[in-house]
């Protein structure tokens, strides 16, 4: 081809890549508020394809090498939107996904190789990185702002790994002596499933009896907690009771529990089979973690796929993989029998391999002794009262109420997937047992429109009314009116065990005035103040202009806005204010610039390369009570703030 036809088509495919990728960054990301408690919806934008990079020919001659013609050169630009795009893209993914800590990290990031490129955002002559900017900025703000609005709507629940994904990385390895035992023990179990001894299965009794063995014990022991109720909700439905073993082989009884393929719950529902069975899922809450209904749906599914194939081992690999994948391999076999589709290798793997793990842990459960479990201490049935509330409600606040902890209130509710209960739907909201009276009693003194940002406070031995106003960011004078104190006489001190309403604006539930390292960008829109956006993200307005360089509410000619968000910690119990930390975690070195008193209650803010072991061993604390000062935070980020108590 001759170089003035290479040329020629260069040109047309840059023309054509630059009118694809312009087109693509003016589509704006649209968003609604969020309907009910739902997430806001995002519209995905396709990502503009890879820049085509134009090599010429390497030839022997390499002097003679013509010079590489302008239109064959990469587009900088465009190559920078598209690495924009797909860090941008990974964020939609990770945010739908429920992985809102991992979203936000990629929208920085995208928004931040805008800012570090180098190229002149507000270009004249080209306007594409004006308009990636602005589309960029558009997503993310939707993001933030909709969960800051909502409550807590940023705070992920912790879920707990599947064991079934563990156990079906296991290739089943005969042992002949604990074959021929569980078949001798097998013949004097009762069950009312049929149980057979075969080669896979007693294969899954040595990973049981073996690796596994710590996975068993646990479940056996959790199985306590929902025993009860769990065979009385598969005895109204009419379906076998020990059908209770595939929920310990699937989950280990964690309702919290997620495998890698997104299946959740005790009953391991995915997605699409729960909403067929009436199991609701939205920003708040997702019933397939609800112990009783998630059960119930089990039951009534398991009840169908047995009318349809009239076998339970098929039903229960239908329950796996789905009763379409079970039914093309009777019609492509002709044969209506799971162990003979097992030997004809006509399902996948893991539903070969759950069958087999099912019968194996029912025989090992209903064999204690056999298998030295006659040890294993079950859990006592958890008691609670439910309260049926038709308003959002913090569980910090709720368990304020009834002198309970958070985590047990969230213990309880396993469905919720936030620490607020749903905005814009009723909710049975499940309490220690026997406080539900004291519940409603405490929660009337708060304002229905308040109860996801006020407290409950009690009053420690010498505190007074300043250091408490000091730790929850609010004035004296506005406690006292929320509780009916002469502000004079409060000065010398409050009764110890005093419980004091805290009222706390809406956004600024923080312990201190600390914000986040890393900023929020956030887009000014038409009518927006610097009080409006103030209010919007909980922040002082003060704040909005010192990161900003403002003066006065106006905000003309602005597109921009820097915002730092508050960083939420546990609220102190000790007297007056918690100490700031003053000790630093680096490579090797931990400093201490002051002697650190005991029983202190120390601030860490998170560096970039950090981890909780990192930080754990700097003070002396261990990761679990780090996690556990801290509500269980699952994962880190540069400038949060954590809070240590006791450090040694």
């Amino acid at each position: 081809m001759r170089l003035s036809s290479q040329i020629n088509l260069a040109i047309l495919l840059g023309a054509a890549l630059a009118a694809t990728v312009a087109c693509q960054s003016a589509q704006k990301t649209a968003f609604m508020p969020p309907a009910q408690a739902q997430a806001p919806a995002l519209v995905s934008a396709s990502k503009p394809p890879d820049p085509q990079r134009q090599q010429p020919a390497a030839t022997a001659q390499t002097q003679s090498k013509p010079q590489v013609p302008q239109a064959l050169q990469v587009d900088p630009i465009a190559d920078l939107i598209a690495r924009v795009e797909r860090e941008y893209q990974s964020g939609q993914d990770n945010y739908r996904a429920g992985h809102l800590e991992a979203a936000k990290q990629n929208f920085d990031s995208a928004f931040n190789q805008l800012l570090g490129s180098g190229f002149d955002l507000r270009s004249s002559t080209d306007d594409r990185l004006e308009r990636e900017l602005d589309r960029i900025l558009d997503g993310i703000n939707a993001l933030e702002l909709a969960a800051l609005q909502q409550g807590d709507g940023f705070a992920e629940q912790k879920s707990e790994p599947a064991p079934i994904d563990e156990a079906n990385e296991f290739t089943p390895i005969v042992d002949p002596n604990i074959k021929a035992k569980a078949e001798a023990e097998i013949k004097s179990t009762r069950s009312d499933l049929p149980l057979m001894m075969t080669d896979q299965v007693a294969g899954f009794i040595s990973y049981f009896s073996n690796r596994g063995r710590g996975t068993l014990e646990h479940a056996l022991a959790r199985s306590g907690r929902y025993e009860d109720m769990i065979r009385r909700v598969l005895r109204e439905e009419g379906v076998p009771q020990d059908l209770i073993y595939l929920a310990q082989a699937e989950s280990g009884f964690h309702p919290v529990a997620v495998s890698r393929a997104g299946a959740r719950g005790m009953w391991q529902f995915m997605g699409s089979r729960a909403a067929g069975y009436g199991l609701e899922r939205n920003w708040w809450v997702d019933d397939r973690q609800d112990p009783e209904k998630a059960t119930r749906a089990a039951a009534h599914h398991l009840k169908d796929l047995y009318k349809e194939f009239g076998d339970w081992y098929l039903a229960m690999a239908a329950y796996n993989s789905g009763p379409g994948t079970v039914q093309s391999a009777v019609k492509r076999t002709g044969y209506a029998d799971f162990w003979e589709l097992y030997n004809r290798d006509v399902l996948p793997k893991e539903t070969r391999n759950y069958v087999p793990i099912i019968l194996a842990v029912t025989i090992m459960a209903k064999n204690p002794a056999q298998y030295g479990l006659d040890s294993v201490v079950k859990e006592k049935p958890v008691a609670y009262d439910t309260v049926k509330i038709d308003y959002p409600i913090d569980l910090r606040l709720a368990a304020e109420c009834v002198d309970a902890k958070a985590e047990d209130l969230a213990d309880l509710n396993p469905s919720l997937l936030r620490l607020t209960t749903p905005k814009d739907q009723p909710f049975d909201l499940h309490l220690p047992g026997g406080t539900a009276d004291k519940f409603r009693a405490a929660v009337a003194s708060i304002p229905a429109d308040k109860r996801v940002w006020w407290r409950y406070h009690k009053v420690q031995p010498g505190e007074t009314l300043a250091a408490v106003a000091r730790t929850y960011r609010t004035t004296p004078t506005a406690i006292a009116e929320a509780n009916d104190l002469d502000l004079a006489s409060s000065h010398d001190g409050l009764a110890p065990e005093t419980r004091l309403i805290i009222p706390i604006a809406p956004g600024k539930q923080t312990d201190t005035s600390t914000y986040a390292h890393a900023a929020t960008r956030y887009q000014v829109r038409k009518g927006d103040t610097v009080a409006s956006v103030a209010e919007n993200f909980g922040v002082p307005e003060k704040m909005v202009r010192t990161w900003n360089h403002l003066k006065g509410n106006g905000l003309t000619g602005r597109k921009v806005l820097s915002i730092h968000l508050p960083v939420t910690l546990p609220v102190s119990s000790g007297k007056g204010e918690p100490q700031v930390a003053s000790r630093h975690s680096g490579n090797s070195k931990h400093l201490r610039t002051q002697p650190v008193p005991t029983n202190a209650v120390l601030h860490h803010r998170v560096r970039a390369g950090e981890t909780f072991y990192s930080i754990a061993s700097s003070y002396n604390t261990t990761v679990s009570a780090l996690k556990h000062d801290n509500r269980n935070v699952a994962s880190l980020r540069p400038g949060m703030i954590l809070v240590v108590h006791n450090p040694r």
